[in-house]
């Protein structure tokens, strides 16, 4: 560890004895970098903060009404774009820039240092947004930021109105296309309707299901026809029973009225009418003559009705008269009618059903097949329906969005600080580049200084010296003062100090320029 000190002492020596070199760069370097960056031109900045207000008291009203896009999503990607090439156009254009330029190249030129000089920031949630650009001209670095602001606003704000518009024109198109395929298939539809009239299958099922109804009804209607053929069997039975016993029977029959007749509760009710007429009027009022006529009339009818009935029963004429007057064989003689008529008109329904079903047997291979065309027809039909429904339900639902974009905008912009024209420039940074200048040209000298010892190497011990011939070092003698030695190495050493005081004497001028413009830029303009 000594000897790494030992040998860092007598490199910092080395250096010290070769301070000239120190001299020469510090003097070649300093002054002319102090020069350069107080030549530097003056930059100003210019910059805006917006805030982006995104809670729009629209939006919970016209939730599940419209469509929902997320305006902070829609932020973020104006932000991202801001510096497109043809926002930088617009801008360049708003400002001016372009006119500046006199060819291609120094217009690319003018669009490349925008984009990279053009600054955007946000802050956290809080949709904050800072532009700010640096200008060698304040009032273009103003004009730059407004201009850029302006582009971000209405890029946002187009964004929102073309959205919708394009929304609204696709659906227009998408309802037109499918209004012509809707009227395609009512046209396919209706005409395979007309070709097929007399043979399209119901709206209730298709041609099994058809056939299979048919089936099970006609089975119903043979079953109703043998239930009936046996209730008519079992009252022939009982109607000959009856007969047999009113033949050994006395004869009930007294007179024609035993026998009941239809017309028998009407000839009643004129009867009444008659007899309360004729306690109030004579035989030649009209309502009594009308009366009597009606019940002439009836009298007779009922007597035909009964003529007719005993002429049907006349197989048995013997005992005619008694058939027609016992009420139990009338009844079940009516019974056997009734079911009579019954199973004739079961069987004209089960003919019917068994001529459809031998029809739809023999269309076994047709109809299943325009079944199925039709099922197909029905199916495209509805889909196309449902879709022109839908759209048309999606064209109101844009309408309302596009109206409620309209009238109020789901985003607002607040310019929070608007750009102004910078009253000090914000760059270069002179102080920190007059001292790295320094730094740089004292690194520069010590550098060279190290290099030339290490070149040209000068013992400054006896350790180095022993190291350098190989050779002990026993003892050392010093210098005479009348070499001049001493007096040597003090003058270099004023020489190196003086010329250090100088330059930092040019440094605090450069510094004093810049610091206190008003003490000294002053009066070298006026002077100059």
């Amino acid at each position: 560890m000594h000897e790494i000190f030992e040998e860092i002492i007598d490199y910092l020596k080395g250096i010290w004895l070769k301070r000239r070199y120190i001299i020469i760069a510090t003097w070649l370097i300093c002054p002319l970098g102090w020069y350069f960056v107080s030549s530097m031109p003056n930059i100003y900045e210019s910059e805006a903060r917006v805030y982006v207000d995104t809670q729009s008291l629209l939006r919970p009203l016209l939730k599940g009404l419209t469509v929902e896009t997320n305006p902070n999503t829609q932020i973020r990607l104006m932000v991202k774009t801001l510096l497109s090439r043809p926002n930088l156009e617009r801008i360049s254009r708003m400002t001016d820039l372009d006119v500046q330029a006199s060819n291609s190249e120094e217009y690319e030129q003018i669009i490349k240092s925008l984009k990279n000089n053009i600054k955007i920031s946000g802050v956290g949630r809080e949709n904050i947004y800072t532009l700010s650009i640096e200008d060698k001209d304040p009032e273009m670095a103003r004009n730059i930021v407004r201009a850029a602001l302006n582009v971000f606003i209405e890029n946002t704000l187009g964004e929102t109105r073309n959205d919708s518009d394009s929304a609204r024109k696709f659906i227009n198109t998408q309802i037109r296309d499918y209004e012509k395929r809707l009227s395609h298939s009512e046209a396919r539809l209706t005409s395979f309707k007309q070709k097929y009239s007399g043979i399209l299958p119901e709206q209730s099922g298709g041609y099994y299901r058809k056939l299979n109804v048919s089936i099970d009804q006609l089975k119903s209607i043979e079953l109703e026809i043998l239930e009936n053929k046996t209730r008519l069997e079992s009252a022939k039975k009982q109607l000959a029973q009856s007969i047999v016993t009113d033949t050994n029977s006395d004869n009930k029959i007294k007179s024609d009225s035993s026998i009941q007749t239809t017309y028998d509760d009407r000839i009643r009710e004129l009867e009444v009418q008659l007899d309360t007429l004729k306690l109030r009027y004579t035989d030649r009022h009209p309502d009594v003559i009308e009366i009597s006529r009606n019940l002439a009339h009836l009298n007779k009818l009922r007597s035909s009705e009964i003529n007719k009935y005993l002429a049907q029963n006349s197989e048995n004429s013997g005992s005619l008269k008694r058939l027609s007057a016992n009420p139990v064989i009338q009844e079940v003689q009516i019974q056997v009618n009734q079911l009579e008529n019954l199973i004739a008109s079961l069987n004209v329904r089960a003919d019917n059903y068994r001529q459809r079903i031998i029809e739809l047997e023999n269309r076994v291979h047709t109809l299943p097949e325009i079944e199925a065309e039709l099922i197909a027809l029905n199916r495209g039909y509805s889909i196309t329906k449902g879709k022109y429904e839908e759209l048309l339900s999606r064209k109101e639902t844009a309408q309302l969005a596009q109206q409620a974009d309209e009238t109020t905008d789901k985003i607002q912009f607040r310019t929070i600080d608007p750009p102004r024209i910078a009253s000090k420039p914000s760059g270069p940074k002179r102080f920190i580049l007059f001292g790295a200048v320094t730094v740089l040209g004292f690194g520069v000298g010590i550098g060279l200084s190290l290099l030339m010892s290490l070149l040209n190497p000068v013992a400054t011990s006896t350790m180095q010296l022993s190291k350098a011939t190989g050779v002990p070092i026993f003892g050392v003698i010093s210098a005479n003062e009348n070499l001049g030695l001493h007096k040597w190495h003090q003058k270099k050493t004023l020489i190196f100090v003086g010329s250090n005081l100088m330059l930092l004497c040019i440094l605090v001028l450069f510094i004093s320029y810049f610091l206190f413009p008003d003490l000294v830029q002053a009066p070298l303009k006026r002077i100059f």
